[in-house]
């Protein structure tokens, strides 16, 4: 045999031990490859899961910005946003006012707790949004003011009237009274269901978010119109001392001055204090002491009660009249007297939410 070709045999042994070796090799990079892919592919599919009820509370929170009950309803599991209209919410009276409240609201994903076993999780938002407790003062004392002048004017307004020109004043004020931001963090719980998913149920804090931190507003108002009357009746432990030598005072809605009283009798005979001051209108729109001021008359610790004196009095009169902004004109309040000693008056704002600024004085009745 000849010495050449068995030379090239015995070469081409090493090589196919080589081409095998590689071909291990190669094989085990493969595998190891379809592992890492393998690998990559669940956590990536756990990461796109996870961001799934995300994105449904995210949504949600979008459509709750834009006032869209629709989508609202679209991203919760039972389908129910009856709990917004105990809070008169989707009340067309209202739209406009919440639109605007809604608009200005963020929000930030804070915490996720996943389960993907159970296709539930836990969604933590923290949510910026305006507390509107200061406009709702504003209009109540507003509205209330408005209800009464009208009332005294011999006006009666519709129930659809009276929510028209609350729903007015809202709006105003809400353009005018400057924006209160509060935070809450809210925790979404959201399931997986065969439609995708959903967050579980409207919650509570949503609904108070939604409504600028306010419940309902004819609770409110009844709420307000209880504790006037509560106020009227003031007990002789609550009986305000004079704290100043007249009852001079100014606001942005009104000035009162002091200018005299005097003893007269009242169409029973009976003897009854007259004040009389000067009232200045400060408002934009007209005005009267009777929807501006509070004047309270005690005597020995008991509130006096209003009187209606014997003679015609004009500046009486004056006190019912609404009078433009800018003008002042000279009132009279009448009260009965229960004896000679001496009457402390203590003058404030009408329909005011904590009291307001207060002026008092001691007026000598002999």
């Amino acid at each position: 045999m000849d010495t050449t070709t068995q030379e090239t045999r015995e070469e081409k042994i090493p090589d196919k031990k080589r081409k095998k070796k590689k071909k291990g090799r190669t094989g085990f990079i493969l595998l190891l490859a379809i592992i890492i892919l393998a690998i990559g592919g669940a956590g990536g599919y756990y990461f796109w899961a996870r961001l799934q009820p995300e994105k449904t509370v995210e949504t949600f929170l979008a459509d709750m910005q834009k006032m869209d009950f629709d989508g609202m309803s679209t991203q919760l599991q039972s389908n129910d946003l009856s709990a917004l209209d105990d809070a008169d919410i989707r009340d067309d009276a209202y739209t406009e006012f919440f639109q605007g409240i809604n608009q200005k609201m963020t929000y930030k994903i804070r915490k996720n707790v996943f389960n993907i076993q159970n296709g539930t999780a836990s969604i933590t938002v923290r949510i910026r949004y305006i507390d509107g407790s200061d406009i709702y003062k504003e209009t109540i004392t507003e509205f209330l003011r408005q209800i009464v002048s009208t009332a005294f004017s011999g006006t009666e307004l519709t129930e659809e009237e009276t929510q028209q020109k609350l729903a007015s004043i809202l709006n105003e004020k809400s353009s005018t009274v400057e924006d209160k931001f509060t935070e809450a963090d809210v925790t979404y719980p959201v399931i997986k269901t065969n439609k995708g998913w959903k967050i579980v149920s409207l919650d509570d804090e949503t609904v108070k978010i939604m409504s600028a931190n306010f419940k309902n507003v004819q609770d409110e108002i009844n709420h307000e119109l209880i504790g006037l009357e509560e106020d009227s009746n003031t007990s002789v432990s609550d009986t305000p001392t004079a704290s100043s030598d007249s009852i001079d005072m100014t606001n942005e809605k009104f000035t009162i001055h002091y200018t005299k009283h005097t003893i007269s009798t009242d169409f029973a005979g009976i003897p009854c204090l007259l004040v009389y001051y000067d009232y200045t209108n400060n408002s934009t729109s007209p005005s009267s002491a009777m929807v501006d001021v509070n004047l309270q008359a005690y005597q020995n610790g008991e509130a006096l009660t209003a009187a209606i004196p014997e003679a015609t009095e004009d500046a009486i009169d004056k006190y019912m009249e609404e009078i433009e902004p800018g003008n002042t004109v000279n009132v009279c309040q009448a009260f009965s007297l229960n004896d000679e000693s001496d009457v402390t008056l203590h003058a404030g704002e009408a329909f005011t939410f904590g009291g307001g600024t207060t002026t008092s004085q001691i007026l000598k009745v002999k």
